[in-house]
């Protein structure tokens, strides 16, 4: 699995590079979320830019990994979806569950919201 990963105040930055994610990628794609997982800042931003196909086991990898983000109370935001890949998405009913942008900025704007948010809840309970 090709990626470029560039590391931001707020998030991490991962661009999945290759035109086809399959289901073999699926390992590689949940090892590299460990390592980065491991080590602040805890939010990360997908880009989905260069990825013209997703196969459906790595459909379920990339929802149920953005699961497992905001259960643990981090932000996981994918971005630049390609129409094909949206429509896949869409088709196998995993789009409304996920938060995509259709811009990298508009998926920082919302790790940022999302972080404020935190800090604003994180008050309430300590009340």
């Amino acid at each position: 699995m090709n990626v470029k990963l560039d590391t931001k105040e707020k998030f991490h930055e991962i661009s999945l590079l290759d035109g086809v994610l399959t289901a073999n990628m699926t390992a590689d794609f949940a090892e590299m979320l460990s390592v980065v997982q491991k080590q602040p800042p805890f939010n990360v931003v997908l880009s989905l830019e260069q990825v013209q196909e997703v196969h459906a086991d790595m459909q379920q990898a990339l929802a149920q990994a953005q699961q497992a983000y905001y259960e643990l109370n981090y932000s996981f935001v994918i971005c630049c979806m390609q129409p094909a890949v949206e429509e896949a998405f869409d088709k196998a009913e995993l789009l409304e569950m996920m938060n995509v942008t259709p811009t990298l900025s508009e998926a920082w704007d919302i790790v940022q919201m999302e972080e404020i948010e935190r800090e604003l809840m994180g008050d309430f309970d300590t009340e």
